[in-house]
């Protein structure tokens, strides 16, 4: 039987419907004989002579008309369900009736014809709608046994929920095996659709049926949802959503039939028993990219018994940093972060096992004596500065705060890395440094700089003994002198586009407005982003540390850059997130265009024109060769800046900010010197 229904699915679509169509054709004539004989009518003329050869090419011709107009092959043979056979009722009832008339017709206009009434085209009808109805039925049973197992759902199975589970057959064994094992029973898996294009269709794994392979799963799950109302789950195996390129579809059909969607993540052990663990599939990871499996054993070799400070902790890639060093080992794990209720939400998202090696401290970045106490005391090995404001309209008109937070608190980190001999910082940075036309975009590369500048000298200015930078006290910054360097500090930035689904994203702001009715707002049709899934972030992050730490002289780099495929159009983002959410684009949920706000590029790149871009081994991580402004210079501009901000003159701020990254631009800090154009257009 395997064989039987691996065959005909071999068989290339026009060509299996060429064949489905002779075979019908072949069932009618079958039909024919068998209803004169099964009514025992002797005919008046002989079946072979040409007479009765052009009565039979007339009823071949005649079916094949009526079963096309019946749309008998509109659809998909192999998942014949209740309307394909209404289909074939119809097609079988019109040929019988038109064949009735002829015959009525030719007794009474041409010649009488014996041994044809009534009762042979009843047999006929019933014969032909058996045989023709037959090959389906077979075929469907032999394909997926699964949708029986569905469509006979007993009223006493109803709080059972019946699934149908995507992913590898090692993982189906498990889930199968957990599911029939469980007290209470919560779910039954009706049928595996299989991830691996070479497994056996049609066996079965412990009595469920494998119903279905790559790369026809969408294909097979719109037929499901269309045949059956009795389909509640749909399970994605752990990490599925990267080894197939029809992830996000496939949850958009589920959704769109009211079916739900969760994946498996492993086993949760309860006394003698287990649990299966589904968490909920989010947007992040509906919208995922082609992505490459991450190097898990290099980056836990890193991480793991590690000292880890991750700054802005709290916050979406900060608390996903927290929880992947934790998973991957480390010894501890401090979180510094000025949002209470952040940390407490941080707090929710830890297990109870790990709670033991986290700590978190309320601290604003940009307090250099709260952080030096803090790094003096924990001592981590490494750095993660993620702490950032980076709302780019938002920021446009609290600049202040911008330059405060993104600049001198990446300043004040870094110096206290370097007094306190952290071995390794790393910033995280943004593609809207590149060639900035936003505030965010001119503070994050200012904040690059100082990170590529630090790097450079291989050692740290120690700026204790000059007074250090205090932040902003009593409305004013203090200036500073570089003093004495001391060696073994690491600086490195890592720039990559936007996470979906982080806080403020244009997913979070999506997902908010579908459930709210709609509209959905989009500053401009044409506006594209770089999208990554927080996870992928986090773990290249992590991969990009690690390469760092094994780099030295001409080798090494100050900036990493992320691979973020291709820009996304943030229309498609909009419409695909209304599609998972069940509805339709424009007729459910509308999309209105608001236009392009302050700050706002329509297409953000990753690496200025300036810059090369070097592949490295490691897949899926660049280093990036670009132009470093000298610590003398960032020094020199410093109390430029901080004249500049009590004044509050945001045109002299960015024109300072911009000769950290401008190389054109000798005279740094001059009020009169004109911002860039591309800042000049957010002043």
């Amino acid at each position: 039987m395997t064989a039987y229904a691996e065959a005909v699915s071999g068989i290339r679509p026009k060509m299996r419907r060429a064949i489905i169509m002779v075979q019908d054709l072949v069932m009618v004539l079958v039909s024919v004989a068998l209803s004169l004989t099964l009514s025992q009518s002797r005919l008046s003329f002989d079946a072979f002579s040409s007479g009765g050869l052009a009565c039979w090419a007339v009823i071949v011709l005649a079916a094949h008309v009526l079963f096309r107009y019946s749309g008998l092959y509109s659809t998909v043979w192999r998942f014949a369900s209740t309307p394909d056979f209404f289909n074939i009722l119809k097609g079988c009832g019109s040929l019988t009736v038109a064949l009735y008339l002829a015959a009525v017709a030719f007794r009474s206009f041409f010649q009488p014809v014996s041994g044809l009434n009534e009762r042979q085209f009843i047999v006929f009808f019933l014969v032909s709608f058996t045989i023709i109805s037959a090959p389906r039925l077979y075929y469907r049973f032999l394909r997926d046994g699964a949708s029986w197992r569905i469509l006979r759902r007993a009223a006493s199975d109803a709080s059972i929920k019946q699934a149908l589970f995507i992913g590898r057959l090692s993982e189906a064994d498990v889930i199968v095996r957990f599911t029939r094992t469980a007290q209470p029973a919560e779910y039954a898996i009706a049928g595996i659709m299989a991830t691996e294009s070479d497994a056996p269709l049609g066996t079965q794994i412990q009595g469920v049926p494998v119903v279905a392979l790559r790369p026809r799963l969408v294909e097979v799950l719109e037929e499901y949802v269309k045949g059956t109302e009795n389909l509640d789950l749909l399970i994605f195996g752990n990490g599925i959503e990267r080894e197939i390129e029809d992830y996000a579809e496939l949850v958009r059909v589920a959704r769109h039939s009211g079916i739900a969607v969760v994946q498996f993540s492993g086993l949760s052990e309860l006394g003698q028993g287990g649990k299966l663990v589904l968490d909920a599939v989010e947007m992040e990871t509906i919208m995922r990219r082609s992505a490459v499996a991450t190097d898990t054993t290099r980056i836990g070799a890193f991480v793991g018994g590690k000292r880890v400070l991750v700054t802005g902790g709290a916050g979406s890639i900060g608390r996903v940093l927290v929880k992947r060093a934790l998973e991957l080992g480390a010894e501890a794990v401090l979180v510094a972060d000025n949002s209470e209720f952040g940390i407490f939400q941080l707090d929710q998202l830890i297990d109870e096992k790990d709670r033991d090696r986290l700590t978190s401290r309320i601290v604003d970045v940009t307090d250099r004596s709260h952080m030096m106490r803090l790094v003096g005391e924990f001592k981590p090995a490494i750095i993660f500065h993620a702490a950032a404001l980076k709302h780019v309209p938002l920021l446009e008109e609290n600049w202040e705060a911008a330059i405060e937070t993104n600049v001198f608190g990446t300043l004040a980190c870094a110096e206290v890395a370097a007094e306190c001999g952290v071995p390794q910082f790393l910033l995280i940075s943004s593609d809207k440094a590149v060639d900035p036309t936003s505030v965010l975009g001119v503070t994050k590369r200012a904040a690059e700089q100082i990170v590529s500048s630090l790097h450079e000298t291989h050692a740290a200015p120690s700026l204790i003994h000059a007074g250090g930078l205090n932040g902003h006290q009593a409305g004013a910054h203090h200036a500073h002198h570089v003093g004495a360097h001391r060696p073994g500090t690491k600086f490195i930035a890592v720039r990559f586009g936007n996470v979906f689904g982080s806080n403020g994203s244009v997913a979070t702001v999506f997902q908010a407005q579908i459930e709210a009715g709609g509209p959905v707002t989009i500053t401009d049709r044409r506006m594209t982003r770089y999208f990554m899934t927080v996870a992928e972030a986090v773990d290249l992050v992590i991969m990009s540390a690690a390469d760092a730490e094994q780099r030295q002289g001409s080798d090494d780099y100050a900036i990493y850059m992320l691979d973020m495929g291709k820009p996304v159009p943030i229309l498609e983002v909009a419409e695909t997130m209304i599609r998972m959410a069940g509805k339709s684009p424009y007729t459910d949920i509308a999309i209105r265009f608001t236009g392009i706000r302050p700050g706002e590029k329509l297409h953000e790149t990753l690496h200025g024109e300036n810059e090369e871009v070097v592949k490295l081994d490691t897949a899926k991580i660049f280093g990036l060769r670009s132009d470093v402004v000298e610590w003398g210079r960032i020094e020199a501009a410093l109390p430029a800046l901080v004249a500049a901000m009590n004044d509050r003159d945001k045109a002299a701020a960015l024109a300072i900010l911009a000769g950290l990254y401008r190389a054109e631009q000798s005279a740094v800090g001059a009020p009169e010197q004109a911002a860039p154009k591309t800042v000049g257009q957010i002043g």
